[in-house]
């Protein structure tokens, strides 16, 4: 019996026996819904999401535009819900401000309207009462801090979650002079 003639590590394309050998490849529209619906069954995903894992599995575009069209018309895509949950999920669990918001929902594809529409829920208060928070938990555990050190990393903390250094200093301040912390308020004057 002969071996199959290995190219770079790889058996030669496609095999002369086994089940490859007879069964054929499936259409690539087949492969479209496989990829959209198991990644749909994991989480909810935009369509721009859906799309580059179709295209890393060399789906082509206009099969992946045809498998997505449908899904968006049968509501299993919708990029304007998935915004909406994106922004709800990441300002009440992770703290984050509508500017990181606006980052992450870039990073899913989702931009324009949809984008827009799902930021607007997150108001000025409801921004400022999220970082307070956030202030408030890391400020307990930097107690005893250098006062700068403390200062520097509830800076960083908050930058890191997406707010504005003006309201980032109000509030440090703030925070800092409830705990009755009476140090170098010079640092972030």
């Amino acid at each position: 019996m002969s071996r199959p003639q290995r190219v770079r590590g790889r058996v030669g394309e496609p095999p002369a026996t086994g089940a490859a050998a007879v069964d054929r490849e499936p259409d690539a529209e087949s492969v479209a819904r496989t990829i959209a619906l198991r990644m749909l069954s994991q989480a909810p995903r935009s369509r721009a999401q859906l799309a580059e894992a179709m295209a890393k599995k060399d789906v082509p575009d206009d099969v992946a535009t045809r498998v997505l069209d449908r899904f968006t018309e049968v509501g299993l895509v919708n990029d304007a819900d998935y915004a909406e949950m994106l922004v709800r999920t990441r300002h009440s669990e992770r703290g984050l401000a509508r500017r990181a918001l606006a980052v992450e929902l870039r990073r899913k594809g989702i931009t324009g309207e949809d984008a827009e529409a799902a930021l607007e829920a997150v108001q000025p208060e409801d921004e400022e009462a999220a970082a307070r928070k956030l202030l408030e938990r890391k400020a307990r555990s930097t107690e005893g801090l250098d006062p700068i050190k403390r200062r520097r990393r509830l800076m960083g903390m908050l930058a890191r979650k997406g707010y504005s250094a003006g309201l980032a200093y109000r509030l440090i301040n703030e925070v800092l002079d409830d705990d009755g912390f009476e140090g170098d308020d010079e640092v972030l004057d």
